[in-house]
């Protein structure tokens, strides 16, 4: 499939009828499956029969209750939206794991999922649109969202192919979009543009349900978060998921200080390789009294709301101490290829190939690419020469220990 499917421009058709007539179907399988508010002086119609309180939020009263799914990938990320609306139901995952396991499609049927109104890979990297292939060929997809950004990894082409063959809506997000998918509402938080940074270009959203809200950026950087502060865009949310699987490199004090949830949840595997949850970025949550709850402790977690109120079920009890503890192979951070380029279970920056260094931390696609460029490297210090590495994310790849240079 070719990259045009990634920029191709997907519109919502709204057509109008003249006074007396009603509202056509904007998706063939589904009523209303999402509205977008334009940026135009003209006043949004709200979705029909949804009932709208003073402050232009649905009534919570009219709700019948939305489930909040994150689900234990696994060192991945994969989140399920539930809830229905005047019998309709409405079905949305953000993320689908990563691609060699089977986690999320079994999640989807223990959960009888037949239909998903819209499956969103946050960014291109393997754990996170890892298994987004197989729930478009297995489930009915009715939109696809994905940041427009690209990735050579097997991964990425097969969904690209699994969007082709299925035919299936597609449309890059942009921040200021606004949307309703039934009672539900969407802020897009990031990205404005793409560059091919993947991590930083995350697709991340603010969600309302009623007068219960939650954030989740993907794993967009700290530097991002900052921009998504200053955009204007008001961010205050519930639950908050914490970017990049806890790592240090997201959650900026400033930036979960203006979200100020109760909640906070990340997701990340058991004894995985990349330390997640970082120990500052615990402390931080922790230091800041918010209840802090991660799938390598408590497996999956589940948000219940009735828009009103909300509460936090979790699959295992634990408490969470920096870094997670206890493993499973399973749940090791899992790569693209089977094994590491030469021996000593290190990735050799001098030879590995662009899949391969996309597994050492900070280093995406593009700046895979860069690497490659740039070669030969004389130490891992000398990274720094790839634009956007710095003394500090040098020191985050020594401590994830996964680069090394071969003699």
């Amino acid at each position: 499939m070719q990259k045009r499917y990634l920029f191709a421009l997907y519109s919502f058709i709204i057509i109008l009828f003249l006074s007396g007539c009603g509202q056509e179907q904007v998706n063939p399988n589904k009523t209303d499956i999402t509205e977008r508010e334009e940026n135009t002086t003209q006043k949004s119609l709200p979705p029909p029969e949804t009932k709208e309180s003073e402050e232009g939020k649905v009534s919570p009263s009219d709700l019948s209750g939305l489930k909040v799914h994150f689900i234990d990938v696994g060192q991945g990320d994969s989140t399920l939206l539930q809830y229905a609306d005047k019998g309709e139901d409405f079905t949305i995952l953000i993320d689908a794991g990563n691609w060699t396991g089977e986690e999320v499609v079994n999640y989807l049927k223990a959960q009888n999922v037949s239909q998903i109104d819209i499956a969103v890979g946050t960014h291109p990297d393997a754990d996170h649109i890892g298994q987004l292939d197989k729930v478009i060929n297995i489930f009915n997809v009715g939109e696809v969202w994905l940041s427009g950004n690209t990735n050579p990894s097997q991964t990425f082409q097969r969904l690209l192919a699994a969007i082709d063959s299925k035919k299936v809506d597609y449309y890059e997000p942009r921040m200021g979009d606004r949307f309703e998918v039934g009672p539900l509402k969407i802020d897009v938080l990031y990205p404005k543009t793409i560059s091919e940074h993947d991590n930083e270009e995350s697709i991340s959203f603010k969600l309302t349900y009623g007068s219960v809200t939650f954030v989740l950026t993907g794993d967009a950087t700290t530097e991002d978060e900052l921009k998504m502060l200053q955009s204007g865009i008001d961010v205050k949310a519930d639950i908050l998921k914490l970017g990049h699987h806890g790592s240090s490199t997201s959650t900026h004090p400033a930036f979960l200080k203006e979200v100020n949830p109760k909640v906070a949840i990340y997701s990340a595997g058991l004894n995985n390789t990349y330390g997640h949850p970082h120990e500052e970025v615990v402390n931080l949550v922790q230091d800041s009294k918010i209840q802090l709850y991660g799938t390598d402790v408590h497996g999956t977690v589940l948000v219940e709301t009735d828009g009103k109120d909300y509460k936090v079920l979790t699959k295992k009890d634990g408490t969470i101490t920096p870094p997670s503890s206890g493993s499973t192979a399973k749940d090791e951070a899992k790569v693209e290829v089977p094994s590491a380029p030469i021996a000593g279970n290190c990735i050799d920056v001098n030879t590995a190939t662009i899949e391969q260094l996309q597994e050492i931390m900070h280093i995406g696609a593009a700046r895979a690419q860069d690497l490659i460029q740039l070669r030969p490297f004389s130490s891992v210090d000398d990274l720094g020469r790839i634009k956007g590495i710095g003394p500090a994310r040098i020191a985050d790849i020594k401590t994830q220990g996964l680069a090394c240079v071969g003699g």
